[in-house]
């Protein structure tokens, strides 16, 4: 009986106690161990709730060590992020932060972001947005970035701003015939889009994005990098705003 309840204070003990006087299991015998292993068992069978802490506390270690190294990223490709010179660049372009996007036209939750991106950015109305072209979910989705990103080659930011649009609530199949009735419907220069979509320029600056996100380790859509802050994954515009509050509070 001495041993059961000696057993949880002993951990207690040798988790609060300098490294001089932690327990030493070195020292024990084996059977001294396989009984103090035991006992241990016991206790955490008998209170779970401390694995559930432990777990959590190391949870919130990794995710500092993981904000830590995405910071790192951030400030080591910033000139990519947010002045590579060939992305789309919306809101407000003299905005004190920078919102950047990479997204994939395919991507429900890039979709279900589109309305929340658009309310921060009119409810704040301090901040540029650069959108990424990053398609990863097949075909369809590098054959709609190759058409998005010809358009703007061709036609203007503007333009390109009407197809990103319009691509991100297309719902059928996506081909030349689909894409061309787009671009035909937004009165543009189908032709000239169509021929463009494979051209150097536009397989350029599809690989650049692609190793900047490899280089980011982004591996899914939507991700987002707000100020000095990586977002990996689906965030509401209140979600954001609340970084982007934190991001200038840290700057001024």
């Amino acid at each position: 009986m001495i041993l059961r309840h000696a057993a949880p204070a002993l951990l207690g003990l040798s988790l609060i106690s300098s490294p001089a006087a932690a327990l030493d299991l070195n020292s024990m015998s084996d059977a001294e161990k396989a009984a103090f292993g035991e006992q241990v068992r016991e206790y955490l069978l008998e209170n779970p709730s401390v694995i559930v802490e432990a777990i959590t506390i190391l949870e919130q270690q990794q995710a500092a060590v993981e904000a830590v190294a995405d910071k790192e990223l951030v400030a080591a490709n910033a000139d990519e992020l947010f002045n590579d010179g060939y992305s789309w660049v919306g809101g407000n372009p003299d905005g004190d932060i920078t919102l950047v996007e990479f997204m994939d036209y395919r991507c429900g939750y890039c979709r279900r972001a589109v309305p929340e991106v658009a309310s921060l950015l009119s409810e704040d109305g301090n901040i540029r947005l650069v959108i990424k072209e990053f398609p990863i979910l097949g075909e369809a989705s590098l054959l709609s970035s190759r058409f998005a990103v010809a358009t703007k080659n061709v036609a203007g930011d503007d333009a390109y701003k009407q197809v990103h649009d319009a691509l991100m609530e297309f719902g059928g199949d996506v081909s030349e015939v689909t894409l061309r009735r787009i671009s035909d419907g937004l009165g543009l220069d189908s032709d000239a889009i169509i021929a463009a979509m494979d051209s150097d320029e536009v397989n350029n600056e599809i690989a650049q994005t692609r190793a900047l996100a490899q280089r980011m380790k982004i591996s899914g859509t939507p991700s987002f990098v707000l100020g000095t802050e990586m977002l990996r994954g689906y965030l509401t515009a209140d979600q954001m705003q609340q970084i982007a509050d934190g991001v200038r509070a840290d700057q001024s």
